[in-house]
């Protein structure tokens, strides 16, 4: 289903054109109202209860969990892409002379973790280049397929975060899982604004930031751990992840035990009572849209750009190859002249490589689109 433009619930001004949700994603301005309410809260913490450093935690992994199509108890609260990464990087098994796949322009938080890792282990990264036609499934296939036994697991994302391209993991992970090879996954620039099933993916980890396209704020995300790894390591020993934190008066008897499922790996200090709430707010209107109806919205919209960017001579990857949320249009070496322009005119996309990426989300309507047309035909 379609979804008409969802202006009115951001603080965006009609003098401004925003096509960069894969940088950032507006806060709502029902979420910069909680986020105030929280503010003012904390500034009187003797309201706060002990049941209010689980509530809004519990309810985002819940939500997390349904857009992710896993239980709940799969589910651990994150501050960040890179320190999902070093979870999984504890509990990942590599021996020497085994190899971790990668692409080729990766970003960086799900590359610096498998470095140092290889480094310490004696292991290999091996890139994946950049396919010509942007089909990145088959020439991942075909490294599977070249690398063979030899792949301890594959650290991936489901959409390139500098073209919009998509990897189909339908089809890696049963291709990974035939050689007995494990898969992290990096799903920033893709939950929450295309359907993803990772109970069928069945990954070993996979991590989000919540401050793109899980509309949530800067400094929290969540990260999937398979039942399989969830008795793993953790990065830190906190005491709310521990058995029975929830009576504070009895904190002074350590436990061993943890709290149950992914859990154990929830960061210290993830009650945020301004931030926790903000994102709970942000899945929940998620939900509500609907993850299809969104991605296909965005589909729809992109088209639209993908028109506008053939009809002056510019080319994008193919529709086959990329995602339906974002793309990249390919400028070669006027993409710093493409983008001052753009910025000029309250246009606000980025510059990844040669590429332009394109991303917008519900908040676009006809005059954003109208605007960006007629920038990019007085180029």
């Amino acid at each position: 289903m379609f979804i008409h433009t969802q202006r009115s619930l951001f603080d965006i001004p009609n003098d401004v054109c925003y096509l960069n949700a894969a940088y950032m994603t507006p806060l709502t301005k029902k979420q910069t109202e909680i986020g105030g309410s929280g503010m003012a809260k904390s500034a009187r913490p003797w309201n706060y209860s002990e049941q209010d450093f689980f509530t809004d935690v519990e309810g985002v992994r819940g939500l997390a969990a349904q857009i992710l199509t896993v239980s709940s108890h799969d589910i651990a609260i994150v501050p960040s892409a890179s320190y999902g990464t070093a979870t999984a990087g504890l509990n990942m098994p590599v021996k020497q002379g085994q190899v971790i796949l990668m692409v080729e322009d990766q970003f960086p938080s799900n590359v610096y973790e498998w470095t140092k890792l290889a480094e310490e282990a004696g292991a290999e990264l091996a890139f994946v280049k950049t396919p010509d036609n942007h089909d990145w499934t088959t020439a991942i296939v075909e490294a599977i397929q070249e690398y063979g036994e030899k792949i301890a697991f594959a650290a991936l994302a489901n959409v390139h975060w500098a073209s919009g391209a998509k990897l189909d993991l339908g089809i890696i992970s049963p291709a990974l899982k035939k050689i007995g090879a494990g898969l992290v996954l990096d799903l920033t620039q893709s939950v929450g604004a295309m359907p993803i099933n990772l109970a069928e993916i069945d990954p070993d980890f996979a991590v989000c930031a919540s401050y793109k396209w899980m509309m949530g704020p800067y400094g929290l995300g969540v990260l999937y751990v398979a039942p399989r790894h969830q008795h793993g390591k953790p990065i830190e020993q906190n005491w709310i992840n521990r058995q029975g934190s929830e009576n504070f008066a009895n904190l002074v008897n350590y436990q061993d035990q943890y709290q149950e499922g992914a859990r154990r790996f929830d960061f210290g200090e993830r009650s945020n009572f301004i931030l926790m709430p903000v994102y709970k707010e942000g899945l929940r209107q998620l939900l509500e849209w609907g993850i299809s109806n969104i991605s296909f919205t965005l589909g729809e919209i992109n088209r639209r750009i993908e028109t506008i960017a053939l009809n002056n001579g510019l080319r994008s990857i193919d529709s086959d190859y990329r995602s339906p949320h974002m793309m990249g249009i390919e400028l070669g070496g006027d993409a710093e002249r493409y983008a001052a322009k753009l910025r000029a005119e309250n246009i606000f996309v980025s510059i990844r490589g040669s590429m332009l990426r394109v991303a917008p989300h519900l908040w676009v309507n006809d005059h954003d689109m109208e605007r960006f047309e007629k920038v990019m035909t007085s180029l």
